[in-house]
């Protein structure tokens, strides 16, 4: 699985979410779909790197008050369309809030991340991105990547998504999804990230407690589908009810991914 995982200079959780078996007998289509963290500080050896995945579409996750403090770094010869949405302008991000007013533990960590979770896939920003991203993957014979800011949460979903959609087995799913917790070095990271909140908040957060919300759990995924489920009945119903994936789409996506 760690082979899927691509080590860049400066940009963290870069990792290709294809290359997994369907449960139709095909096997969904490497170096095609790509994920990562922003690419704000991406190196000039970064960028030449991107460059040579002929990139076709990205997908940037983030509300514009991230896009204007970390904005991203594109190859000079980048030709691809990138997708944002506006509609989360206005208001605090929740995790700041939370980060600045919460007990900074790993247990409201988890309760924060759950909770976040059961919200993520009926944002209004989110269902305006998610459905523009699968209109790309249905028209475009090109590479993709999708981001957030450390593309684990946001990124995680879609990609669940994606792979659900494609017939990839709910363990490579979920695997597919812990994989932020290999990719990024969660322990050594640490320090700096609590360094970082301090100077943001004013507060101290424990180690554990920095770790755990950097990581992700099976559980905080599970908590985002079953909130699907219960407001659609299915992830399929959701695709196509919320995201306007219906059949023909869906049959279009697969034909451009799966072989």
């Amino acid at each position: 699985m760690t082979g899927r995982i691509h080590a860049f200079e400066a940009l963290d959780n870069f990792r290709d979410y294809g290359d997994y078996a369907t449960t139709a007998g095909t096997r969904v289509r490497p170096g095609r779909l790509f994920r990562s963290a922003h690419q704000a500080s991406v190196s000039d050896a970064d960028l030449e790197r991107l460059s040579r995945l002929d990139i076709g579409t990205v997908i940037d996750l983030r509300r514009p008050v991230e896009r204007r403090r970390q904005p991203s770094r594109r190859p000079a010869n980048f030709t691809g369309q990138v997708v944002e949405s506006d509609l989360d302008e206005t208001g605090e991000a929740p995790h700041i809030t939370f980060l600045k007013t919460a007990d900074l533990t790993p247990d409201s960590g988890r309760r924060f991340m759950t909770e976040t979770y059961r919200e993520l896939p009926f944002a209004p920003a989110h269902l305006d991105l998610f459905a523009r991203y699968f209109r790309a993957l249905g028209e475009t014979d090109r590479p993709v990547l999708i981001h957030c800011a450390a593309g684990k949460d946001r990124t995680g979903m879609l990609a669940a998504l994606t792979h659900h959609l494609l017939g990839v087995g709910q363990d490579d799913l979920v695997e597919d999804y812990l994989l932020t917790n290999i990719a990024v070095d969660l322990e050594a990271r640490a320090p700096g990230i609590a360094e970082q909140l301090k100077a943001f908040t004013g507060r101290t957060a424990s180690h554990d407690a920095v770790v755990a919300f950097m990581g992700v759990e099976a559980a905080y995924l599970e908590a985002a589908i079953a909130a699907i489920e219960s407001q659609h009945g299915s992830i399929d119903a959701y695709l196509e009810q919320a995201l306007g994936v219906d059949a023909p789409m869906r049959d279009r996506i697969t034909e451009r991914l799966a072989e």
